[in-house]
């Protein structure tokens, strides 16, 4: 599993409408991309949920590179440049996939937490101890699913759940999903991936 990110950062008086509209007409054409696991569209408005921005900000789990590399090169990500520009975009190795205890719910929200992996601790004891908090999170009332991922450049995990409520049972960044393209969510291999 891979995991992929990237930001679209808005102006504070800009209408969201727009984004919504765009998921509204688009969203489906990911629908059954191959190699994809789940794409959440993800916004998050300045003033709702803590959100400090108003911010486009998708976020992929993927089942193969291939699939991966035929959104970025082969012309699904191509739209998104020629929409707002080309953005920085996050990958994440997988570290654990699970699904949650709301698993066949509409995902209202999702909540993303990074973290930097400290220097001077064991990796692999870190790596174990999110692996353990993503079962944890899946196991919470309302998860639908729950995923972290590790970026080894910068040493930084994230933690990635989608929740069936508006009040998330995890902590960090809060987004509205916009839609849910689920085309391989099945094929996402369960637990730990060493």
């Amino acid at each position: 599993m891979h995991a992929l990110q990237y930001e679209l950062t808005l102006p504070a008086d800009y209408d969201m409408g727009i984004v919504r509209d765009r998921v509204a007409r688009r969203g489906h054409l990911l629908d059954a991309w191959p190699g994809l696991g789940v794409k959440a569209y993800l916004v998050r408005e300045r003033g709702v949920h803590g959100s400090p921005v108003n911010q486009y900000a998708p976020f992929y789990l993927w089942n193969t590179v291939e699939g991966m590399n035929a959104f970025l090169w082969g012309g699904g990500f191509q739209g998104i440049a020629d929409d707002f520009g080309r953005p920085p975009v996050r990958q994440w190795t997988g570290l654990a996939y699970e699904e949650g205890a709301a698993a066949d719910a509409p995902a209202a929200v999702a909540v993303r937490h990074r973290r930097p992996v400290p220097d001077g601790v064991r990796v692999g004891g870190t790596a174990e101890e999110a692996v353990e908090e993503c079962g944890r999170l899946a196991g919470r009332d309302g998860a639908v699913l729950a995923a972290v991922a590790v970026d080894t450049a910068r040493w930084e995990l994230v933690h990635f759940s989608l929740w069936a409520r508006e009040a998330p049972g995890a902590d960090g960044e809060v987004f509205q999903v916009l839609h849910l393209s689920t085309p391989g969510r099945d094929a996402l291999p369960r637990g730990r991936r060493w």
